[in-house]
Parts: structure tokens; sequence; C-alpha cells
């Protein structure tokens, strides 16, 4: 595991660290917007106060913060795995190149002190799980991981209100940033409540430290709602049709929300890839300020 000298510098400092995933870049984002938005998401967590530290594994070894090198490297490269916890062994023995989901950001961050961490949105219980038992590894990471993680809730595609049920079960607290009810990624709300609400940076923080006095395993999930979302009728429509489409395709499993998200960004005509960055670069500067504040 390698991590960057001026994100070394600053844990060891105890200057803020927002941990950035990758799979955004090698996987999320279409080349060349994934290497100039990855950039951008870095600049914006320096500018609201906080040192960015994307991680990913490159030749099989960990790094934990990418010089602009490594981040054109994970860019451009065509041969990078997606990487939950349960795949970084066999790449990191294989020496191959891989970009860590919200799971495996989560629990490597955790393990050099990275206490605040940046994403869109949440993997969680997929539609249909009582059949198939489809669920992200992101939730059972964040039973375990004492991270606080910023996002936009989740993807619509997904069943929100048994991923609620399931971060329940699994002690993760939820928080609704200026909000009563849990966002839906490219959605303001998706009319779900949720119980606890902070309004400021602080009032996050304050939550991350009282779960580390009392020792709760779990996560912290503030869920920050994107603050111009897409038409919804127009999310509506574009959704069925890819649901359609999947299930006529047969996708299934980890395969489907790249799928999915594909019909979106085709059927929206580029509005869902516009309302994902916007909402990674906000959830980026509440990440930095929630940082700074702790």
């Amino acid at each position: 595991m390698r991590v960057l000298p001026e994100v070394e510098a600053a844990l060891a400092a105890g200057k803020p660290v927002v941990a950035l995933e990758s799979t955004i870049i090698a996987h999320g984002l279409p080349r060349p917007d994934n290497l100039r938005v990855a950039r951008e998401i870095e600049a914006t967590v320096r500018s609201h106060g906080a040192v960015p530290a994307t991680i990913a594994i490159l030749g099989g070894e960990v790094r934990i913060g990418l010089d602009d090198e490594a981040l054109e490297a994970l860019a451009y490269s065509g041969e990078v795995a997606k990487c939950g916890v349960r795949d970084l062994p066999a790449v990191i023995a294989r020496g191959e190149d891989g970009a860590t989901t919200v799971a495996a950001t989560s629990h490597l961050a955790d393990r050099v002190g990275i206490r605040v961490f940046a994403t869109g949105g949440l993997g969680g219980v997929h539609r249909g799980a009582q059949d198939t038992f489809d669920e992200s590894a992101d939730l059972g990471t964040l039973a375990r991981t004492g991270i606080c993680v910023v996002c936009a809730g989740v993807k619509s595609i997904l069943d929100i209100p048994a991923t609620l049920e399931r971060l329940e079960t699994l002690n993760v607290t939820v928080l609704g940033y200026g909000t009563d009810t849990f966002p839906a990624f490219y959605l303001q709300s998706s009319g779900v409540p949720i119980t606890w609400r902070v309004d400021s940076p602080e009032a996050a923080a304050a939550v991350v430290r009282a779960r580390d006095e009392v020792g709760a395993p779990g996560g912290v999930v503030v869920a920050n709602p994107l603050d111009e979302p897409m038409d919804a009728a127009l999310h509506d429509r574009v959704l069925r049709e890819s649901l359609q489409a999947a299930e006529a395709a047969g996708v299934r499993g980890r395969d489907i929300t790249p799928f999915l998200l594909e019909h979106f960004h085709s059927g929206t005509e580029g509005e869902s890839l516009r309302a994902n960055v916007r909402l990674v670069l906000r959830n980026a500067a509440l990440a930095a300020e929630i940082a700074a504040a702790l």
C-alpha cells in the first residue's frame, strides 16, 4: 500500500483528507470527460479546505492518493478491474489495475485513517432482490467501517425503501443534509422519509464524533440531494424503458447498473451525465467541509 506523500503528511498532521473512489474514472464516465472530471473533483476538495485522496490499484499496488500521472494512466487504461472488497486480493496478487467501488474505497480509506469519503451514490438493494438476493456489498462494508460517506442517496434504479431498511438493520446512521426525505441520485427526493436531518457540515461532524464516542460499529451516510434535479417526467420514462430493456436483454447482477446508466445517458441525451458530474462535485465540496469540521 502506497500513500501519496501529500496525503500521508496531512494525515500525520491531523489535517482534513477526503477519500475519492476511482470507479467513476475507469467505468462511470466516458473519455475524455473522466479525466477532466476527476481533476475537477480533486480541485473541488482542495478549494473547500481538504486534501483529496483518490484510491485505486495500479500494477497490483494499492494507491491512497494519485498524482496526475497516475490519474491519467487510470483514466486511459482499457484494462481496469472493477474492485469491491472481495476483488482486492485477486487484483493485487495478479499485479493488475483496479478501480475501487464505494465498498473498497471505504475499506481502504478506513485502514489508513481517512474519516470522510465523497462519492456519487451508494449501491443498495436491487429491485426483485427477494428472488435474486442482489444487494450491493457497499451496505455490508458500511456496517463495519466507521467512515462518513457523502452521497446523493442511491440511484432510482434500486429498491430505495428496501435499501433504507437494510441500512437500519446494519446500524448505519443515515442523515439527510438539508432534507427530511432520502434523495434518489438524479432526483432530489425519493419520497421516502428519513429520521435524522442535519443542516451544516458542523452538525454532520458532531454526529460522526458522537458515533466514535459511543463506539457504534457502522458508518455515517450523509445524503446530499442534488440542487438541480433531472426533469421527473423524463426520468420516469427513461427509467421504465431502461428496466424493460435490461429484462429483455437478460442483464443481471453486477452488470445491471452500468447497463441502466448507459441507457439513462442515451435516453436523456446526456442530461443524466451532467447531473452525475454536478452531484459528485457537490458531494466533494460538502465532504471537504465535514472533514475540516472534524
